[in-house]
């Protein structure tokens, strides 16, 4: 990953085998020979099909998300087998039958797409058996690629889709029958194909197709080469490699655990080097990492879906996330950087570093594409015509060193690579559609909604505490797409009956549906860093959810104060909602650790903690009163200090 000498890893892991466990995106077959090729070709061939599209202009909605879903089934019941125990070095007859099955399933609608369109409304026995096929069959792809979590919701919607008559109190609703929900789910641009799958077989695919080139150009060793350079001489050095390299990362990566091993293998061993617990070490990697799907212009591929559901353009988002993003960030290098003063970890000697003129110097023009991208994306691009433009600068950009080149055979892997990466996305999108659809069939949403609402009394503040737990628990296990999605469609809906902006909402919403990933009992991207640190899985998550703590109060500070996210605001008024949410996150982050100066005591918590949500929730009284307290803590801090100082026993008369 990095030069040795800046690598203290003696660790050996195998990440292919750690991957396979923790992400199940990972645990596919590892063929060879003919049938290699094969699926190397289907791969190859879906991604010709989508830049085709791109470039010539997309088929008709349905159509261009039908045959974008049968690649994506039939690559995915070829790779990903039925039972654990079946080898992966083999392909099953049974998964081929399968495969068949899955991808004849949306060609139907492609090949009597005429027909379903003058009969819409009307399901045949065809389209009925198709139609169950076709969900059962998402379904079970989903299990295979991205677990049982999203299964278990999409299973649970379609029960309520049938139970509604027998349901007591608000949720009830008159019921929907058999072909009326297939028709629905499966015939319409409501259910599995609609929204997720459209803006999947448009921009996001793209956007995986760019990362996967920019990986084999190896911009992952340029950013925590670049992040060693910049912060690991400093206190706990190698932990701020791990939140500012993960930070970079995340412009590009689409899933938490993904990340954790991409810059955890390499930054997990060098913090346990320099002292950190493993419990501590891995909680650092999965925070950021997991903080990576906050960050603008990617955010794990949500960006895209949330201009759809939003209704308003793609750079908005990207404008609105930026603030929070760096915030959450900074709330754990605060952390971070308070753990290392705490236990007197030093970083890394600065001889043993590279230099960040060397670095930009040979890798420096990985960037470009990144760089360009943005560009393009603020002069009006359309997000296709941009993803477009980046997959060639990435190809083109590496040709100008050698030392970074990709060959043809490179160009042509990235191919399939890129499809291979965004199977996960694409069926967790195709099975958030099932649920999306149930809540349109029934109008769930908004009795949810109501419930929440009535459950608050009215009131905001408990309002957006039970949207909070609710979108953890939704986000639990679920990856970033499909985790979008489920929150923003069931949590989302009861705030903005309240008064908060729409985009708000669905931030609020979709935060806390991210940071699932490090809040225990579920958290696999923490889980994912303790199998690299080789510590305890639950306190690993207890750390990262210390951590994070900041991931729980941003989302809080731009609801009431929607500046944050760049609406309705001056630049005076964000600098100073964002100054006074900083020195916030300083308080919370002493009173989490036990550390500002010097250790605190139980008061001295108190104060920081109060003191810090006071600065959080914007107000000039509030403001104040805050500051007077954090001031407060500090002075009775440097008087301990000092006074410890005094009455210390120097080392020499202790011998």
């Amino acid at each position: 990953m990095a030069d040795n000498k800046v690598n203290p890893n003696n660790e050996s892991i195998d990440l292919q085998e750690f991957m396979a466990k923790y992400d199940r995106e990972s645990d596919y077959r590892r063929l060879k020979g003919v049938m290699a090729r094969v699926i190397a070709a289907i791969a190859i061939t879906f991604s010709i099909f989508q830049l085709y599209t791109a470039l010539l202009g997309i088929l008709d909605a349905h159509i261009q998300r039908a045959i974008h879903l049968s690649f994506a089934l039939a690559l995915v019941y070829l790779l990903y087998p039925t039972r654990k125990k079946w080898p992966r070095d083999k392909l099953h007859w049974f998964d081929c039958l399968l495969a068949i099955t899955a991808a004849a399933t949306p060609i139907y609608i492609v090949y009597f797409y005429k027909e379903l369109v003058l009969r819409a409304g009307t399901v045949t026995t065809a389209d009925m058996v198709v139609g169950i096929l076709g969900v059962f069959l998402v379904m079970e792809a989903a299990r295979r690629v991205v677990g049982w979590p999203i299964v278990i919701v999409a299973s649970l919607f379609l029960a309520y889709a049938f139970a509604g008559p027998i349901i007591p109190g608000i949720l009830a609703h008159q019921g929907v029958d058999t072909p009326h929900l297939v028709g629905h789910l499966f015939f319409t641009t409501e259910g599995i194909f609609g929204i997720p799958l459209g803006v999947s077989s448009t921009f996001i695919f793209l956007f995986i197709l760019f990362g996967a080139y920019l990986e084999k150009t190896g911009l992952g060793k340029f950013f925590i080469d670049l992040a060693n350079a910049v912060a690991g001489w400093a206190s706990g050095g190698p932990a701020k490699v791990a939140v500012l390299s993960s930070g970079l990362m995340g412009t590009v990566s689409g899933s938490s655990v993904a990340n954790v091993a991409g810059t955890g293998s390499f930054t997990i061993p060098m913090m346990k080097s320099l002292g950190y617990k493993p419990e501590f070490a891995g909680a650092v990697e999965a925070t950021a990492s997991t903080g990576g799907q906050l960050m603008p212009p990617i955010m794990g591929a949500a960006a895209f879906l949330m201009a759809e559901f939003v209704g308003i353009p793609y750079i908005a988002i990207v404008k609105a996330a930026i603030i929070p993003a760096l915030l959450y960030f900074t709330g754990i290098w605060i952390g971070v950087h308070l753990e290392a003063k705490k236990n007197g970890l030093k970083g890394i000697p600065r001889e043993q570093l590279p230099k960040i003129g060397r670095i930009i110097m040979e890798r420096g023009h990985l960037a470009i594409p990144l760089i360009v991208i943005v560009y393009l994306l603020v002069t009006g691009y359309t997000p296709m015509r941009a993803a477009l433009w980046a997959i060639l600068l990435a190809i083109l950009a590496s040709m100008l060193r050698k030392s970074t080149r990709i060959s043809a055979y490179d160009v042509v892997k990235g191919l399939e690579n890129g499809a291979r990466s965004a199977l996960g996305v694409i069926i967790a999108c195709a099975t958030a559609g099932i649920i999306i659809g149930v809540v349109t069939k029934t109008g769930l949403g908004l009795k949810l909604a109501s419930a929440l609402i009535d459950l608050a009394h009215g009131q905001l503040l408990p309002t957006l505490f039970f949207t909070m737990i609710s979108s953890i628990l939704l986000g639990m296990g679920v990856p970033t797409t499909a985790n979008y999605v489920i929150t923003s469609t069931i949590a989302a809906p009861a705030i903005i009956q309240l008064g908060v902006p729409i985009l708000a909402a669905h931030l609020f919403a979709f935060y806390f549906g991210i940071v699932a990933d490090v809040t225990p009992p579920v958290a696999l991207a923490a889980f994912a860093g303790s199998g690299i640190a080789r510590g305890n899985p639950m306190k690993t998550g207890v750390n990262a959810f210390k951590l994070a703590i900041a991931a729980f109060l941003v989302p809080y500070i731009f609801v009431y104060s929607p500046g944050l996210l760049m609406i309705d605001t001056t630049v005076p008024m964000i600098l100073l909602i964002t100054a006074t949410a900083l020195v916030g996150m300083v308080g919370i982050g002493s009173a989490v650790s036990g550390y500002l100066i010097t250790t605190t005591k139980w008061y001295d918590r108190i104060m920081l903690f109060a003191g810090g949500l006071m600065l959080i929730k914007p107000g000039s009284v509030t403001d104040l009163i805050g500051l007077g307290l954090l001031v407060g803590a500090y002075l009775l801090q440097v008087m301990r200090k000092r006074h410890n100082k005094k009455f210390s026993v120097p080392n020499n008369l202790t011998q």
